[in-house]
């Protein structure tokens, strides 16, 4: 009885073969997959918006310390860019949007504009206080109105 070889799985380095650094990193977000729970199936849904679900719920959120932390290193040059990214897993795309907001941001900081961009809460706050302002109005409109058809000879 002839007992078959043990065949290497694509991505994992065979008899003789040595693991590529591309190898490794594919092997590497293989795991890392398996470590995300699989999104459920939505009845009716197309492969499509499958995907798009999937990419959602998979897709890595950076603070803006670790962003300004990446920028930092890339601006130093101590290793190039490339590296940079394939270090931390980013697109060299992604890290040079960074770049260019971080760029932005001190450029206007450097010329005064002390102007920022409301937080979340700051937002919910000033929507419900502009409702509450609406609701003001109204009721008044509505006083005058009224006291309006309440005078004779109007």
């Amino acid at each position: 009885m002839e007992v078959p070889a043990p065949q290497a799985r694509a991505g994992e380095p065979g008899k003789g073969q040595e693991m590529t650094l591309e190898t490794q990193v594919a092997v590497g977000a293989e795991e890392a997959a398996a470590a995300v729970p699989a999104p459920t199936v939505k009845r009716g849904e197309t492969p499509r918006q499958q995907i798009r679900r999937a990419k959602v719920v998979t897709r890595r959120r950076f603070s803006a310390e670790d962003k300004i932390r990446v920028v930092m290193e890339g601006i130093r040059g101590e290793e190039a860019v490339s590296v940079l990214c394939r270090r931390e897993g980013l697109t060299s795309s992604i890290y040079y949007r960074w770049l260019k907001d971080f760029m932005e941001a001190g450029k206007l900081r450097l010329r005064g504009d002390t102007l920022r961009e409301a937080s979340g809460d700051e937002v919910k706050a000033l929507k419900a206080e502009n409702e509450r302002l609406k609701q003001l109005v109204a009721e008044y409109a509505l006083e005058v109105m009224a006291l309006k058809k309440s005078l004779p000879g109007v």
